[in-house]
């Protein structure tokens, strides 16, 4: 049996979606997590501070009687023509913005409302850089003429990098990394980090297409080749702090994973971290885990590291059943991502974190 301590794990990229949704899947990640990053790409979206703090509350209203004393979801707003400048800067300020989210128009969920060029926000971006305001990229390019299979890397060399070199200082996350092109840009250059999903580091897109079409695990960016998930693994288990975990974890309801085109997303917060130790276990680089789940993000986020920790645990591989699956409130079923990991991992918390602001 494999029993290891470690400082409690922060989640930095997880859509919580709103309403039926939200009451569902939050207290997967307020149980499990002390910082949780949150998307802003509802309908509408979340432009202005006042609606971050808003979604913030019915964030801590869902997070239900098993979340973490320490759960904090850290706002973000959508980079786009409704932002105003002035807003964000005071948001950011005051402690109720963490940072801003650039979407190209049409590259994923809700994200209609995105822009079509990261340049076009140049006096937003020099603001942000003056004021240490991370920019969190989805990297994606949506040029049709583009291959799937090839959009981040597009997306970073047409538009990430002029920004990087027209706006230095600027502090950028390149969101959910799935090749190696995301890796290597993070390592060249210096303010950039990249966060890495669990069902990026363990699956490949044979996983996706080789034995029947698996709409569970379709997502944007989409999961790439092998060669791409080794590059993953070696740079989540590398020690390297310019990488940390960000879940990615997408709810939607079953019979929008099947209708016809499907919603891209993957579920992950009820077992992200199993996932994740499982995969550290299986390269030999447990002692790697705490820094990939629970240091390197806040450190990139000027964020103290947690003082709580956690105990994991594995097992046997017959001693649990976790749920496949979670019912939301209206009746809808969603799909959980890691289950196999989930029957062979444990964890709880080893020390009472502090209530926030307590």
């Amino acid at each position: 049996m494999t029993v290891l301590e470690i400082a409690a794990p922060d989640d930095w990229h997880v859509h919580l979606r709103d309403d039926h949704m939200l009451a569902s899947v939050t207290p997967y990640t307020a149980r499990c997590f002390r910082y949780a990053l949150v998307m802003p790409n509802l309908v509408p979206a979340i432009c202005s501070t006042a609606a971050a703090v808003a979604y913030r509350d019915r964030i801590l209203a869902a997070a239900g009687p098993h979340a973490r004393p320490d759960f904090q979801p850290l706002m973000t707003l959508y980079l786009n023509d409704a932002l105003d400048r002035a807003d964000l800067l005071a948001g950011a300020a005051d402690g109720q913005v963490m940072a801003a989210k650039y979407y190209p128009a049409g590259a994923t969920t809700n994200s209609a409302a995105g822009g079509s060029s990261l340049l076009a926000y140049r006096q937003v971006l020099e603001a942000m850089a003056e004021a240490g305001i991370p920019l969190l990229v989805h990297a994606e390019s949506t040029d049709p003429d583009v291959d799937i299979f090839d959009r981040e890397a597009v997306f970073l060399e047409r538009e990430l990098l002029p920004v990087l070199d027209q706006v230095p200082g600027l502090r950028v996350t390149v969101e959910h990394i799935s090749t190696r092109a995301g890796l290597d840009l993070v390592r060249a250059n210096d303010g950039v980090a990249g966060s890495i999903t669990p069902h990026h580091l363990t699956c490949d897109r044979s996983d996706v297409l080789a034995n029947g079409l698996r709409p569970d695990l379709y997502c944007k960016p989409v999961i790439n080749s092998r060669e791409d998930r080794d590059a993953l693994v070696a740079a989540a288990t590398s020690g390297d702090p310019s990488f940390f975990l960000g879940t990615d974890s997408a709810p939607h309801p079953l019979s929008h994973k099947l209708a016809s085109p499907a919603r891209p997303g993957v579920f992950n917060a009820p077992y992200a971290l199993e996932v994740v130790a499982e995969l550290m276990f299986q390269c030999d680089a447990l002692d790697r885990l705490e820094g990939f789940v629970s240091w390197h993000g806040a450190d990139h986020y000027r964020l103290p590291r947690a003082g709580s920790t956690v105990r994991l645990t594995r097992l046997a591989e017959d001693e649990t059943t976790p749920l496949d699956e979670v019912t939301t409130v209206d009746g809808q079923t969603v799909t959980i991502f890691g289950v196999e990991a989930a029957r062979r991992w444990r964890w709880e918390p080893l020390t009472e974190p502090e209530q926030v602001g307590g």
